[in-house]
């Protein structure tokens, strides 16, 4: 008996070896993609959701997530960084908190997969309360008037506008500017339209209004007539 399950074993090694191979492949290939699963990691974008009304992001988190799933091969193949959603809500986010956890609600995967890892789990963000403010504004004017003439007054209409952003990007001594308007040869009053620039990127206008009218009023630059006569003489 003992000699039997030796030769069981031992004859024909190889071509048993060959067999079984043959058997592994042959399995392999007959199997259903339905009935194999495995693991993929994808890099997804991190939204932010429900910022309240009232306070601004200072310190934005990481922009993408990765994201392990665990799926049938058939589901693993079709899957892509759009079919996979990772979302933070901040609807309770306070200003005192500078680190949010993101738990499985976050991650939204498709029917069939099983969210298996998610790195980091933990992200920073800072938020400030938001500021209203009234700026003045600035008009930037380039270029010379015609000859025999000078600027006497340059009203901008409305002189302040409102401006919201974060608390601490947001000054009193700020100022807005008007885009650069050419008086280059301008021999006559004029009423022009420049658009508004904001002092940084992170403020925003809170008003529907993004040009302004600039009203230049011009005089005879006695100035320059006294020059000439001195020079005549």
């Amino acid at each position: 008996m003992m000699r039997f399950f030796k030769d069981l074993f031992t004859r024909n090694r190889a071509l048993k070896l060959v067999s079984l191979a043959l058997a592994f492949v042959l399995w392999l290939v007959l199997i259903p993609e339905e009935k194999t699963y495995s693991e993929r990691t994808l890099t997804v974008p991190l939204e932010t959701r429900n910022i309240p009304v009232d306070m601004e992001l200072v310190v934005r988190p990481p922009a993408t997530v990765d994201v392990t799933i665990r799926a049938s091969n058939r589901v693993l193949n079709e899957l892509s960084p759009a079919s996979v959603s990772a979302r933070l809500d901040l609807e309770r986010a306070s200003i005192y908190q500078e680190t949010y956890p993101l738990n499985r609600s976050a991650i939204v995967v498709p029917q069939g997969a099983e969210l298996v890892g998610i790195s980091p789990n933990i992200v920073r963000l800072k938020l400030e309360k938001t500021k209203r403010m009234d700026l003045e504004i600035t008009p930037i004017i380039v270029g010379k008037v015609g000859d025999g003439y000078r600027i006497a007054k340059i009203d901008v209409t409305p002189a302040r506008i409102p401006v919201e952003g974060p608390e601490s990007r947001i000054r009193s001594r700020d100022r807005l500017t008007t885009s650069p308007i050419d008086v280059t040869g301008l021999s006559r009053s004029a009423t022009l339209e420049a658009d508004i620039i904001l002092p940084r990127p992170d403020l925003r206008l809170a008003t529907p209004l993004t040009r302004v009218r600039v009203d230049i009023t011009l005089e005879e630059d006695k100035r320059a007539d006294t020059a000439k006569d001195a020079g005549g003489r």
